[in-house]
């Protein structure tokens, strides 16, 4: 749970420095282009892929022991590897674009490398919570069957 918590810290400071980063790089350039660049969005996806998943990750760890699962470290880095990467393309590629630079291919390529990390952290999240979801619901079943036979 630790974990967790700290990991939510660390993006949530993460969201508000790029965003004030966005916000300085383009007044400090006078960028004119009404704000169309990656860079534009580094701050969101750090504040809800980074900040809102993980909490949301700590309350169901918490309701459903998510933690306990053998899958959750798997989920937890692999997620962690694909914020971390696909935001810092954002940065890199709205950077570029601020200061008028051609972005490559390669951007791209490492920034789909990071959407499928995400894509690969989320499904393990999913096979993660389900058993304790499953077991979860067999005890209120279990409970609604006493009730009824009482």
């Amino acid at each position: 749970m630790k974990k967790m918590f700290y990991a939510a810290f660390a993006y949530l400071i993460a969201g508000l420095l790029a965003g004030l980063y966005y916000r300085e790089l383009t007044k400090g350039t006078a960028f004119e282009s009404g704000g169309d660049t990656q860079l534009s969005v580094a701050h969101t996806h750090l504040l809800v892929l980074g900040f809102i998943v993980m909490l949301l990750a700590l309350v169901l760890d918490k309701a459903f022991g998510l933690s306990r699962s053998r899958l959750f470290p798997w989920f937890f880095w692999l997620y962690n590897a694909g914020v971390v990467v696909t935001t810092g393309l954002l940065v890199w590629h709205g950077t570029l674009t601020v200061l008028g630079e051609e972005a490559g291919a390669m951007i791209s390529g490492i920034a789909g490398l990071g959407h499928i990390f995400l894509t690969a952290g989320t499904i393990l999240l999913f096979l993660a919570l389900r058993p304790g979801v499953m077991a979860a619901a067999n005890v209120r079943t279990e409970e609604e069957r006493e009730l009824v036979a009482a």
